[in-house]
């Protein structure tokens, strides 16, 4: 009942709201013109007025996302205009962070041994990982491709002026490392020291070989675990949703900081190359993504709606992580069984970083630009191929693409000076980019549901 006379209100209150919005927008867009005339002050009122106005019309609604998204202008309007309290808001996307880290090796622990051991999946799952692999590698592939492309379209390299001397590679071992010590890392040493150390592909790992396990005892010595085991997953869900009412504060926090440390002048050189990239996210997208989604018929409105949240999450905080137990909980609620959400969403972490992929192969190719290096085919081949593997090896390291793009570039000889000059505007490119690889991981969790006709019709996400 309750569900039901939630949208009747808001469509009663919509017309209202609709109104304020616009009257709000037209008051911050006010603001930005009397910025760039020089009235300064009149533009920090007419922007305050706005996102207030906009703030008395969010009180009434309890949408996450809406707050989220309103959260986000309010933090570039402190990081502009107080930035020294701005700077001291740091703490707070720290704070949730923290909190979203404590949760993650719990829950995915408790999800799928109650995934796997309480549905009998085993035979399921080898299945599933199989294509999980298949897809993953396919994709991530044609996210590089698109990046490359894109990149040598815009050109945006060319006509970048090196420092003299700039061009050393500082020493990058992380990358630097076999297919063997790749394959040994997916496996934990320690089960504590991963959970200690956050990495989730290697508690996924553990929580697998776990619950099968588990699920190959006979029926009387595993029933009093898995009860236990159940009500662990339902505690750690309603603890995400506890810690998920901070997400607006600390995605504002965030933005206030980034925005008052590096300020908005210092990233005009690099525009050219943040909006290549943003524009290679769109046709990944409507190339990709989209065509996708309708060969295996999921819903499409349905989806955007269970991945709004978590993407809008992911793409404030700049990090994934944040977004894990929430992009979870709502694939399945979109219909995703347990046992594949709980398998697929961890694995694609390390896997199946679409956005990652296109930002990594256009960063390359950027800094052979800006160093004036016309790559050959074969040369561009090879240094493709080197991304892709890379990027497999050091997925749990904070930052992980930086590194990979210094290795790369000792690996195929290009200065390193310009992946310096991309920090100025990385955090900018790395919203999209978190957004794209939580959103591409959700929809591998939903392809592989349907590729083994497992999603159910996908319940509505209130919103």
């Amino acid at each position: 009942m309750t569900t039901s006379a939630v949208p009747v209100s808001a469509r009663t209150r919509s017309p209202l709201h609709r109104g304020i919005q616009v009257a709000a927008a037209l008051l911050w867009l006010a603001g930005i013109g009397a910025g760039i005339a020089g009235m300064r002050t009149t533009g920090i009122a007419l922007r305050v007025a706005g996102l207030g106005l906009c703030t008395a019309t969010a009180l009434r609604r309890s949408s996450l996302l809406f707050w989220t998204l309103l959260a986000m202008p309010i933090g570039i309007e402190l990081g502009i205009d107080a930035p020294q309290v701005a700077m001291q808001t740091r703490f707070l996307g720290d704070l949730f962070l923290r909190l979203v880290r404590m949760i993650v090796a719990p829950l995915l622990f408790a999800t799928i041994t109650t995934g796997i051991a309480g549905h009998g999946q085993l035979r399921s799952i080898g299945r599933v990982a199989v294509k999980a692999l298949i897809y993953f590698e396919v994709v991530t592939t044609l996210g590089l491709i698109i990046g490359a492309i894109a990149i040598e379209i815009a050109g945006a390299g060319w006509g970048v002026s090196l420092a003299a001397g700039s061009g050393a590679a500082p020493p990058v071992t992380a990358a630097q490392q076999g297919w063997q010590q790749i394959v040994l890392n997916i496996f934990p040493e320690n089960i504590a020291q991963a959970v200690a150390q956050n990495q989730v592909l290697q508690v996924a790992v553990f929580s697998v070989l776990f619950a099968t396990a588990l699920a190959m005892l006979p029926e009387r010595k595993r029933a009093p675990l898995l009860p236990v085991l159940q009500a662990l997953a339902d505690v750690m869900f309603q603890l995400t949703r506890i810690i998920m009412l901070l997400a607006p504060v600390a995605a504002g926090a965030a933005l206030a900081y980034t925005v008052a440390g590096t300020g908005l002048g210092t990233l005009l050189p690099l525009v050219k190359l943040g909006v290549t990239y943003y524009v290679a996210l769109t046709a990944f997208t409507l190339l990709v993504q989209l065509p996708t989604l309708l060969i295996f018929r999921i819903p499409v409105r349905g989806f955007i709606a269970a991945v709004s949240e978590p993407a809008s999450i992911g793409f404030a905080t700049t990090t994934s992580e944040a977004a894990l137990p929430l992009a979870m909980e709502r694939m399945e609620q979109f219909g995703v069984p347990r046992w594949i959400v709980s398998f697929v969403i961890p694995t694609g972490y390390s896997f199946n970083m679409t956005g990652s992929s296109v930002y990594l192969s256009m960063a390359a190719i950027f800094c052979a630009q800006a160093a004036g290096i016309h790559l050959s085919i074969g040369r561009l081949i090879a240094m493709l191929a080197i991304l892709m593997l890379a990027s497999k090896g050091v997925a749990g390291v904070p930052r992980a693409v930086l590194v990979v793009l210094l290795a790369t570039a000792s690996a195929v000889q290009l200065p390193t000076a310009p992946i310096l000059l991309i920090l100025g505007i990385d955090t900018l490119m790395d919203m999209g980019r978190t957004l794209m690889n939580v959103v591409g991981n959700c929809m591998a969790a939903a392809i592989l549901a349907r590729s083994e006709n497992a999603l159910v019709e996908a319940q509505q996400i209130a919103s």
